[in-house]
């Protein structure tokens, strides 16, 4: 089940933080394969706006003890891979609200493309540079490492596991000057060892793709996640379309 609008999910958040996922915002371009990936820009304008009129407010990711204390309607908005569709629609929407958002970067390609994608057919996608990273930062977004070049890290071995881990932390340290401290496992694999390595590389976090909210009995480095889609083309999605078109006409 992923998420779509407030109404299912409000009990749920009150019981700790969640971790709203996204990766690419807009229309789905020609030939794009997972168009499940981009979520519309109402859609995504309508969610966050429905999350600041129920009182809710971003929070970074501070490790386990963030997540001791009572909720008070705390949120984390995440983004995964570092698209430009992120940079050209999300900052004005999210700034206008206060709201801040961590993007987790793969470090190998800033600048670049999706090419863990486009190597298998995908449609390619452009990343955000360099300098749009810096102007992300300078909005009060933070950044994340999601390894040097998105691959299954369980499929590797431990040496290169740990190369695409504790690499992709120095470089984007070194590239933008800050401390890099959350650590995003590409497609959400992982194993025990492969979270080791996480924490061994003196990361603070780590999230997975794993349903859930966190709470203070939450592994920093297992951090589940609520993924955000485009409601599907069936009856719940022809009701949360519904629903999107109401709230909009009544404005």
């Amino acid at each position: 089940m992923y998420y779509s609008r407030l109404a299912t999910y409000n009990r749920i958040f009150q019981e700790g933080v969640p971790i709203l996922t996204y990766h690419k915002l807009g229309t789905p371009p020609q030939g794009v394969r997972k168009k499940d990936l981009y979520v519309q820009l109402n859609l995504f304008r309508r969610q966050v706006e429905e999350l600041w009129k129920e009182g809710f407010h971003t929070t970074q990711l501070q490790g386990h003890k963030d997540f001791t204390q009572p909720n008070n309607r705390r949120l984390v908005i995440a983004f995964d891979d570092g698209s430009r569709t992120v940079f050209q629609h999300a900052m004005v929407p999210l700034q206008k609200l206060g709201f801040t958002a961590i993007q987790y970067l793969v470090a190998g390609h800033i600048g670049g493309r999706n090419e863990w994608d486009t190597l298998l057919g995908e449609a390619e996608d452009p990343l955000m540079d360099e300098s749009q990273v810096r102007t992300w930062l300078s909005a009060g977004h933070e950044i994340g490492a999601h390894t040097l070049t998105h691959p299954h890290l369980t499929h590797l071995g431990r040496r290169r596991a740990r190369e695409e881990i504790t690499s992709s932390k120095k470089k984007l340290e070194d590239m933008f000057g800050i401390a890099v401290q959350h650590f995003c496992y590409p497609y959400g694999s992982w194993k025990v060892w492969v979270r080791d390595l996480v924490e061994e590389a003196g990361y603070k976090t780590g999230v997975t793709t794993n349903p859930g909210i966190c709470t203070n009995i939450m592994d920093p480095f297992t951090l589940p996640r609520i993924g955000v889609r485009q409601p599907p083309r069936n009856i719940r999605g022809l009701l949360d379309r519904l629903f999107l078109y109401l709230s909009n006409w009544r404005e």
